[in-house]
């Protein structure tokens, strides 16, 4: 047996009890991933190892990087698959302390029965192995979700997606729906802005909310129920959004107030809506994208060239949620932080906004990133225990683009049980098989299953 074994991160019995007992089985929502809905529909059998573990696993990448690896056998064409997967296993053995070992190992065993750790002279037989398996029906996309306990799976899309894929899937057993992100309609500030606005065919601000709020309900007519939103920061200044919006259009400069006065006004009208409809808003804050300019001209965005910002959040979020509040159109929202210095103001943000009868209605997302590990996962949940309720945590999340990093699910509930396992045994919470079981079980599922109602 290997190391990834069911005493496997668990440190103690009540640990290894809790996470057997009322976390193991229980199925996966995942709420917000970057699977690609086309993938899942068209439902092609992959080509081999290297397309399933490396292709478009920016995580990876960058890792394959650090270890001095060329680009060319990364992402480029100096090489065939076979020896960017041999690249990919010697860098292994060196990730020591990093979850990409855990959560590579992981996935051999969980899909394919390897216990071996993946080095220089275990590749060959693992590719091999691996390669086999892929030419059965039962590794095809749509198997590798049902082998993994999936119950629903949210992509994340773009606000003028026609959702022809997600339309197709009404018959797979598995719930596929979209989520609405339409950060290149806030995004006023970027090069992007322009033509898709024009791909739109919107021509004006009044146009571009009613658009906004068309596409809103062709997403909630096809099941959608979460939002998401990627922002360096929570903006909120008030303002002339509609001479902001003419001014870009036109080709005029524009100034950072005023971009903030755009996005505040976009984003509180799609909140509104959200509300309306009873959706769940997700704020991704906190990521400086993009930093290295010369790869992203060669790969272009989300390849592993992002990190940590570090600006304020507190006072714009609070202005912000307090917008919406006051009107009664506050949705259920998700608080996601990149940067582990907000923890603690996401911690105590979400107490002045909860309302009855929804349980957290304002949540503390999971360990979002470069916090998606150990240490990164138990500061997030023990900020949340302190400030909060993890008790009605909706608990983890793929954010992946992976077919087979739904094992992350699996390391996460392992991570939460042995924290709160040690609590229990240091004689900081009763070993109350009644709650301990209630509130193992809602992290795990049933809280996610009841707070999103897909």
């Amino acid at each position: 047996m290997g190391f990834i074994n069911d005493s496997f991160m668990l440190k103690t019995k009540t640990a290894q009890d809790l996470y057997e007992n009322y976390s193991k089985d229980m199925p996966i929502i995942d709420y917000h991933c970057h699977l690609n809905p086309q993938m899942i529909a068209e439902n092609k059998k992959f080509k081999n190892a290297f397309e399933l573990f490396l292709g478009g696993d920016h995580y990876k990448w960058r890792q394959m990087r650090t270890h001095g690896i060329s680009e060319d056998l990364i992402t480029g064409k100096g090489g065939d698959d076979y020896e960017k997967f041999s690249e990919f296993a010697k860098m292994m053995p060196y990730l020591i302390g990093n979850p990409l070992y855990h959560w590579t190992h992981l996935e051999l065993k969980r899909y394919f029965d390897i216990d071996e750790t993946l080095n220089e002279h275990t590749c060959k037989k693992a590719w091999d192995k691996i390669n086999e398996c892929l030419q059965s029906d039962e590794f095809t996309p749509q198997q590798l979700i049902l082998k993994s306990n999936v119950e629903v799976v949210c992509t994340t899309d773009d606000p003028i997606d026609t959702l022809e894929y997600h339309k197709s899937l009404k018959d797979f057993k598995v719930k596929v729906l979209p989520t609405f992100r339409p950060d290149k309609a806030v995004e006023i500030g970027k090069d992007t802005f322009v033509p898709y606005i024009e791909k739109t065919g919107v021509k004006t601000y009044g146009e571009l909310l009613e658009w906004i709020t068309k596409r809103i309900e062709y997403f909630h007519e096809n099941g959608c129920r979460i939002s998401d939103h990627g922002l360096e920061t929570v903006p909120f200044a008030r303002g002339n959004a509609e001479r902001v919006f003419e001014k870009r259009m036109n080709g005029e400069e524009i100034t950072s107030g005023e971009e903030n006065v755009f996005k505040t006004a976009v984003l509180r009208h799609c909140a509104k809506e959200y509300a309306r409809l009873g959706w769940a808003m997700q704020l991704h804050m906190g990521a400086i994208r993009n930093n290295n300019t010369k790869m992203f001209n060669l790969l272009g965005p989300d390849t592993g060239f992002d990190s940590i910002h570090d600006l304020d959040v507190a006072y714009n979020l609070s202005r912000f949620l307090d917008s919406l509040e006051v009107e009664d159109s506050l949705p259920k929202t998700i608080l996601y932080t990149l940067n582990p210095k907000d923890n603690y103001v996401l911690g105590t943000m979400l107490g002045n906004f909860q309302s009855s009868p929804i349980k957290s209605k304002i949540q503390f997302g999971s360990g979002w990133w470069f916090n998606d590990q150990r240490d990164g996962m138990e500061s997030q949940m023990k900020a949340l225990a302190n400030l909060g309720m993890l008790s009605h945590f909706v608990g983890m999340l793929t954010d992946s683009r992976s077919f087979v990093s739904y094992p992350r699910h699996e390391y996460f509930r392992r991570i939460f049980c042995n924290l709160i396992g040690k609590w229990v045994e240091e004689g900081e919470y009763p070993n109350d098989k009644e709650y301990l079981e209630k509130i193992v079980r809602g992290v795990s599922y049933e809280n996610a299953k009841s707070y999103f109602k897909f």
